[in-house]
């Protein structure tokens, strides 16, 4: 049987100038995420729509999520196939669109992740686990585009 799991965040916006929002140019797009017992995330909108681009934005946070959920999914596979794995980075890759109303979504994505194994490790089988990972990640599973991915090992002597 199923369980459910709860996932709690606090999300306080920060970007009143003093009138709220009484004009449309007059406020920031700017908001923490300050979970209780966690570091203050600061963010802000998309810089295509004039966010900061020194913050995070909810497609950061979304594309860092699948793409951070996919390697300790990875890591788990591997451990359980005797794949040892010594390092994990990732440059995952979202492409977006907004059409003519300004609506916007993700098209897809691309994990590119660059893993350290040491020589004799059986490439192939490390490279079917990323199939694999979809099946069990919980954002992977939660997503409705399609993701692709593109590992490169490198063989720790």
């Amino acid at each position: 049987m199923a369980r459910e799991h709860d996932y709690t965040a606090r999300v306080v916006w920060t970007g009143n100038r003093g009138e709220g929002t009484a004009h449309y140019k007059g406020y920031d797009r700017t908001w923490n995420v300050e979970t209780p017992g966690k570091p203050v995330i600061r963010c802000s909108n998309d810089p295509l729509l004039g966010g900061d681009p020194t913050l995070h934005n909810p497609e950061d946070m979304l594309i860092a999520a699948l793409s951070a959920c996919h390697m300790l999914w990875f890591l788990h596979l591997a451990s359980n196939a005797g794949i040892v794995v010594h390092a994990y980075q990732d440059d995952p890759l979202g492409v977006g669109e907004t059409d003519a109303t300004g609506a916007s979504r993700f098209l897809r994505a691309t994990l590119r992740p660059s893993i350290t194994v040491p020589a004799g490790t059986d490439l192939k089988t490390a490279d079917a686990l990323h199939g694999e990972v979809h099946k069990t990640c919980f954002i992977a599973r939660s997503i409705n585009f399609p993701v692709s991915y593109d590992a490169r090992y490198r063989i720790r002597a």
